[in-house]
This record gives structure tokens, sequence and C-alpha cells, in this order.
């Protein structure tokens, strides 16, 4: 059709054509967005003042192509790129915008003795209707420019080993802006070594009880909770990404739950705290990779790798190690 035939032409949300000289696109708030956009849709946003574009995804700016990075082990899941680093590396940021992330440091180390367990590291993550640690809402936008960010995966922590050293607390996990705290070290009532008292973290280290009995660490406010406190026989779970610690007094001294995220497109658990050591029945780790409590000398279970989670803290002075605790991870997803 000739353009003096399609001049001032306009039917019901197609954009109008003013000759050879401008296009006129359809127009409207963010929240007028079509309901059921397809790929390719173009229109002018009143409430950001740009034009922007449908890329079958999400929208963008029509001044962005969307996020596009690489760095980590990538994966492509359900529309969107995902980058999950299990080790310190870098991520290379080639074109910028919105991301997602989850952020965990490692776990603190149980205690030798009777000893608490480890506290998870702290978990941090800004999914949309997520929740982070300590029964926190997930946090806000988080925007990247284009270049190379260092991603830092925390280490977990050395678990009490007799004779020989105290429990350590976890490395914390670093990504942008982004920082998540080392879960605390299990207490330790192990008189060949020092007694030392659960110590704060991303989430909090268990107490521990040796003739009398020490303090749990405190968990940092949204990233964990508290180790479990008070104990009168054995040794308290450590705290969880998810929930507080159990005291040795109050049952088996089991090691506070971690917190689920389908980050990856599946549904996962992780960051729970370490169970502390008692006797006859030890306390369980904390689902989401906490490792064991020690019942018979045999020494605390490890976190599991790149969950965050704490280690589980042994039974008797004289025989039987904490548990380490697990190492980090981060992972980062946006649109494709």
């Amino acid at each position: 059709m000739a353009n003096t035939q399609i001049q001032s032409e306009q039917i019901a949300d197609n954009p109008t054509f003013s000759g050879n000289e401008s296009i006129t696109l359809p127009a409207g708030t963010t929240a007028q967005r079509p309901s059921s956009p397809t790929a390719g849709m173009t229109r002018y946003n009143t409430t950001e003042s740009y034009v922007e574009y449908y890329n079958g995804t999400a929208w963008f700016p029509t001044s962005e192509t969307g996020v596009d990075a690489s760095g980590g082990t990538e994966t492509i899941v359900g529309g969107y790129k995902i980058h999950t680093f299990t080790s310190s590396s870098t991520l290379t940021v080639s074109s910028g915008g919105d991301v997602e992330y989850l952020v965990i440091a490692g776990g603190g180390g149980g205690g030798s003795g009777t000893a608490g367990g480890g506290g998870a590291g702290g978990y941090r993550t800004n999914v949309s209707g997520a929740l982070s640690g300590g029964g926190a809402s997930a946090e806000g936008t988080l925007n990247l420019s284009t270049g190379s960010y260092t991603v830092t995966v925390g280490a977990g922590g050395a678990g009490g080993v007799v004779s020989t050293s105290n429990p350590a607390s976890g490395s914390n996990s670093v990504f942008s802006s982004i920082t998540s705290i080392g879960g605390g070290a299990g207490g330790e009532g192990n008189p060949n070594n020092t007694y030392t008292n659960g110590l704060d973290g991303g989430s909090g280290g268990g107490a521990w009880t040796y003739n009398s009995s020490g303090t749990a660490g405190s968990g940092t406010a949204g990233q964990g909770y508290a180790g479990g406190g008070s104990p009168s026989n054995g040794g308290s779970g450590g705290g969880g990404a998810g929930g507080v610690g159990v005291a040795g007094n109050a049952g088996n001294p089991d090691g506070g739950n971690g917190v689920t995220s389908s980050i990856t497109g599946s549904a996962v658990v992780r960051a729970g705290g370490g169970g502390g050591g008692k006797n006859p029945t030890a306390g369980a780790g904390g689902n989401g990779g906490g490792g064991a409590g020690d019942s018979n000398n045999s020494g605390g279970g490890s976190g599991t790798a790149n969950t965050g989670s704490g280690g589980g803290g042994s039974y008797t002075h004289a025989s039987g190690n904490g548990g380490s605790g697990g190492s980090g991870i981060v992972i980062v997803r946006y649109p494709v």
C-alpha cells in the first residue's frame, strides 16, 4: 500500500504511521503490558519513559539486549541462564541488567568433646517469592553493569580436633555487593582444648556442656538463626538458615533446618545446622546438609559440600573430632 494511503491510519492497538518521518507506537504503563505477550512485541512504556520490547521471556528497554554473562557452570533451564559457582571464580558480564542470586557462605565446624554443632553459613537471595535466611523475605533488585565480578565461595570451617585445635567458623561468600557471613563454629566442652562458646555467624554455633555449660552463637539478621543454647547433657545443635538449633536439654540436639530454593529450576534445601553431640542419641543435622552429631566417640559428621551446612559436634573429649562445615555456593540467573 502506498504511503499516501496509510498516512495517519490507526487500527486498534496498532502503530500510527506518519508519512516517512515517524511511527507512533502503542503506549501504556508497566501495569498495562499485554497479559499474554509474544516475542517481538514493541511498545512505549509511559511509566519508565522508554520504548521496550518483549524477547519471549521478559520486557527490556530497546537500549538493552538483556543480560548476558559467562562464568561458572552455565545451564539454561525454564527460560533462565544460570551460572553456578562451587568454587571462587569470576562472572564476566558483557551485557548488563537485573539478575537474581543465591549466595551461601561456608558452614561452621562442630566441636570436639561434649560439643555443639556448627552453624550454617549465611543465606541470602533475591529470587521473587523465596526466603532468605533467618525468616527474611527475598532481597531487592541487583543490577549489574558490564564488567568482571569476583565471586568468592566460602570454605567450610574445620571441626575441632581432640587435644589439638578448636573448631573454626566458615568463611564468607561474596558476589558483587552481597556478602554472606560464614557459619559460627560449635561450642566445645573439651578440657584437652580451650573451652569455647558457640560462635556468632551467618547462623550461630550450638552451645556445649562439660560440668558447666557454655553459650550458643547468634545468627545474622536476614541470613540465619542462632544455635541451640543451655544444654544440660551433651552439646546443642547449630543454627540453620531456616531454624534455630535445638538445645541439648530439650531433646535430641538437632541442627536447625535449611531453606529451600528453586533458583536452578529444581527445589533444593541448603544451609542446615550441624547436630550436637549427645549420648545415647546424638542430634541429627538439619535438613539442607547439616552434619550429624556424635554419640559413640566416632566423631561428628561433616556438612555437605556446597550447601553451607554446619558440621556435627562430637560427644566425648577423649576421642572423636568435630565434623567440618560444608563449603558455600553462589548461583546467579537471569531471563534469556
